[in-house]
């Protein structure tokens, strides 16, 4: 018989809360969430985090780095960086989250590192020009809005306007025009008539942004909305929710219909669901292919050729033949593994010097040529 070690719960009143141990999920090889950061010091009129959560904190970066390598040791490919004010990492250690994403992106062994969300104020042109050089540091940012009317903002207590937050999703776009840029939307604060609603909706078609997770406001109790007047209808609400959501989806399919016909690397899954698997581009698009073991927790070159019913985007597999390529740098030629495409069928799109068993119904693995896909 084994004896198990009894645990010890330590307690105390949230207000007093001030250390942090970076925790993360463990059942899945694929992609691992990493809480990097706990509550938030910023007291948003609408939000009972700072409350329920404590205060802002974060363990130091080495602390940090330690949990990273027995991820890595695990053989996750991906890490989403997660936390309830991500971006305000190190406060209390001279440290901040630029720094932190600078560490991660040497560590060994993940080859793939995803920011969950950042504040727009928060998200720096460090943050942005380190993301952009970065081989890891995937091309992807959540970036809350909550409101494009200025004085819905103001009502709310952020740390920002529409014209920064503007900015900050340009610049990002400026330096990675491929990326995706997700936006958390509030519907229905108090006071949020159909003239400042009418700004939100107006604001985020005006700018580069490729889909949104929309959220009804509802009434929290101890906080100073819940005090506000001009309480929105709960039907009001909801109807402007509907509104964003169709703004999404259009949005979004938008932003895959841009890429198809590219090629871009894909993290696969390892669920089967009637006989295909499903993926993650660097760049958040949905890829489906049809399931093939191999791929499990691979890192993949796709092509993406059309969408299906599903709203994802069916990929093909890249193909491998030798090409003699000119290697300038040393002056002569090189023999260099390449990416061919194949058409939707899968056949090769015509090459005598590609090899395939036509007899075969596996595929081919090509390694990209480097960390970070093609654009």
């Amino acid at each position: 018989m084994t004896t198990q070690a009894k645990g010890k719960a330590i307690y105390s009143p949230i207000k007093d809360l001030k250390h942090f141990v970076p925790s993360y999920n463990a059942n899945d090889r694929t992609r691992t969430f990493l809480k990097v950061q706990d509550g938030c010091d910023y007291f948003c009129s609408f939000c009972t985090i700072p409350l329920a959560r404590g205060r802002s904190r974060s363990a130091t970066i080495a602390d940090t780095l330690k949990q990273v390598e027995i991820i890595a040791a695990a053989g996750v490919k991906e890490i989403v960086l997660t936390g309830v004010n991500t971006g305000d990492f190190g406060k209390g250690h001279n440290e901040d989250f630029l720094q932190l994403i600078e560490a991660l992106d040497r560590v060994e062994g993940i080859e793939r590192f995803r920011i969950s969300s950042i504040e727009p104020n928060l998200c720096h042109d460090g943050v942005i020009d380190f993301v952009a050089a970065s081989r890891r540091f995937a091309p992807h940012f959540h970036i809350p809005l909550q409101s494009g009317s200025d004085m819905i903002l103001q009502r709310m207590r952020r740390r920002y306007d529409t014209a920064l937050y503007a900015e900050r999703v340009q610049r990002i776009k400026d330096r990675m025009p491929h990326a995706c840029i997700g936006v958390d939307v509030i519907t229905g604060t108090p006071g949020e008539t159909d003239e400042e609603f009418m700004k939100t909706h107006e604001f985020l078609r005006s700018i580069p942004v490729d889909y949104l997770h929309v959220f009804t406001y509802s009434e929290r109790a101890n906080t100073t909305a819940v005090r506000m007047d001009d309480a929105i209808p709960m039907e009001v609400r909801r109807e402007r929710t509907k509104q964003l959501r169709i703004l999404s989806n259009k949005l979004q399919r938008a932003f895959y219909q841009k890429h198809l016909g590219t090629t871009r690397n894909v993290l696969f899954e390892a669920e089967e669901n009637e006989g295909h698997m499903l993926g993650f581009t660097d760049n958040y698009l949905r890829v489906t292919m049809p399931y093939d073991p191999a791929f499990v927790n691979r890192i993949v070159p796709v092509e993406l050729t059309r969408m299906d019913g599903d709203g994802h985007i069916i990929g093909a597999h890249p193909t491998v033949h030798n090409v003699t390529t000119a290697n300038t740098s040393a002056g002569s030629l090189a023999e260099e593994p390449a990416v061919r495409r194949t058409n939707a069928a899968g056949s090769p799109s015509g090459d005598p010097a590609e090899v395939r068993d036509p007899s075969w119904t596996g595929t081919i693995y090509a390694p990209p040529l480097s960390d970070r896909p093609i654009f």
